[in-house]
């Protein structure tokens, strides 16, 4: 009876998960549309430290592949996001909160970028720094979720099996 209420109580933890990570694509790309709207590529808008300045990149991170096809881009990019997905969903239920708030970061993220790359003009892109290539906010959700879910399974103790009867 213990594993049938764990598969009851996973089951709404992995909905709200998913739910978190499509609220935060949705975040990305309406970021995304706003920026596309109000600049004009090779347009600055200086913040400071850092500024906002839109470009497109055409391949994955740092621009690799970018002289690929787009579809090829497009149908790597979907295949790997669905595999990293059905590996955060199966094993979130074991990781810590920190884990878990960075898989739905990691998720959202990468969800974002794979929707904007889907018309073919590549990811929008427009935060700048000037010594750093130009990113976007789906870019940091990545890197900050690998960060906690790498800080997270360092500060968690590995979990000691239950012994049987």
């Amino acid at each position: 009876m213990r594993g049938q209420e764990t598969k009851t109580l996973l089951l709404p933890f992995r909905a709200v998960m998913a739910l978190a990570a499509a609220g935060l694509a949705l975040v990305d790309l309406l970021v995304k549309s706003a920026v596309v709207l109000t600049m004009g590529q090779g347009q600055l808008l200086d913040l400071g430290l850092v500024n906002i300045r839109l470009a497109y990149n055409t391949g994955v991170a740092f621009s690799l592949g970018a002289t690929l096809s787009p579809w090829i881009v497009v149908a790597a990019t979907a295949a790997i996001v669905t595999v990293l997905a059905v590996f955060l969903f199966r094993a979130a239920p074991g990781f810590s909160r920190m884990s878990r708030a960075g898989a739905v970061l990691l998720l959202g993220g990468a969800l974002g970028n794979l929707v904007d790359r889907m018309d073919g003009a590549g990811v929008v892109d427009y935060l700048h720094t000037g010594w750093f290539p130009t990113f976007n906010l789906a870019d940091v959700f990545v890197t900050g979720g690998v960060g906690l879910l790498v800080l997270g399974s360092i500060r968690t103790p590995a979990r000691v099996p239950e012994e049987g009867p």
